[in-house]
């Protein structure tokens, strides 16, 4: 890759590798509800313009249905229940689990068509991505904070359906649904996210994990996202995947001392080796790649 490309990929790597983090700040003074309205309604002010101006929301009137379904699957959905799942669960911890996007993706295909079939090679890939899944979990979450997994997982089966259905947007393009998506989810946590306002003006650190989650993890992110896979093409810009889960352990341990332990790194290295193994030739990276709602991140 170019000088460029690897800025670029390495600015990615961490922008979407610190919203674990910055969610865990935040929730511990503001509502899941209030925070996915506040990080929406940025993201909205800073791209919505920007799509009107180049005129690409007018390719969307004939997606309006798939949009609407694409925006639960990528957004309403997941941020709410990540940001609930981390109010019991680590930054570190909830990181590592959406890293088994991948996995999620390459089995979905298999059960809706018969056009990819797997090997016997990514069978083993995805058997040792899904054991160590399990292996994080079965060894570093209590039993009350399983519910909170629960949703970690369905947040991880958004992401791999969203990133099927944007493959359906054809010549629409990527900012326009991304605009459009936030903007929509905005409107959906207006009044729960006004009605569950903290009653006082939280703590700074609060505050700036907010915006930060707006302006640079959202809106920023996606701007540099494309400019990525401009530069590079869509199937290396997937490479962040495996890429962002490391960023978010990284800094929930080193940030919030967050514990670290010999099973954590072991179903970390499991999961990356099984998301490699069990996706090497799957059409998905493509598909994944133009995904503008997370997930390759997202968060």
């Amino acid at each position: 890759m170019s000088t460029r490309g690897w800025l670029l990929f390495a600015a990615m790597g961490v922008i979407w590798g610190i919203p674990y983090l910055l969610i865990k700040v935040a929730v511990g003074e503001i509502a899941p509800s209030t925070l996915v309205l506040g990080r929406t309604a940025i993201g909205t002010a800073l791209l919505l313009p920007i799509a009107l101006a180049r005129g690409d929301l007018r390719p969307l009137r004939p997606y309006w249905r798939l949009l609407v379904v694409y925006t639960a699957v990528e957004v309403i959905g997941p941020w709410f229940l990540l940001s609930h799942a981390e109010t019991r669960l680590s930054s570190s911890l909830s990181g590592m689990l959406i890293a088994g996007v991948p996995l999620v993706g390459a089995v979905l295909p298999w059960l809706t068509s018969h056009d990819d079939r797997p090997d016997t090679a990514r069978l083993v890939g995805l058997g040792l991505g899904f054991a160590g899944v399990a292996f994080v979990v079965g060894f570093n979450v209590a039993a009350d904070d399983l519910i909170a997994v629960l949703e970690v997982a369905l947040v991880v089966i958004g992401y791999a359906i969203g990133s099927m259905l944007i493959a359906r947007f054809r010549g629409v393009p990527s900012l326009g649904v991304v605009a459009a998506s936030l903007a929509l989810a905005a409107l959906v946590y207006l009044p729960f996210g006004i009605a569950q306002r903290p009653a006082s003006l939280p703590s700074p650190q609060a505050l700036v994990s907010v915006a930060i989650l707006g302006v640079v993890c959202t809106a920023l992110a996606f701007l540099v996202f494309f400019a990525l896979i401009r530069e590079v093409g869509s199937n290396r810009a997937t490479v962040i995947t495996y890429l962002n889960p490391a960023v978010a352990v990284a800094l929930g341990v080193w940030l919030l001392q967050e514990p670290f332990t010999p099973t954590i790194a072991a179903g970390f290295v499991l999961i990356a080796l099984g998301s490699f193994v069990g996706t090497r030739h799957s059409k998905r990276p493509a598909q994944a790649a133009a995904a503008p709602g997370g997930t390759i991140a997202a968060d």
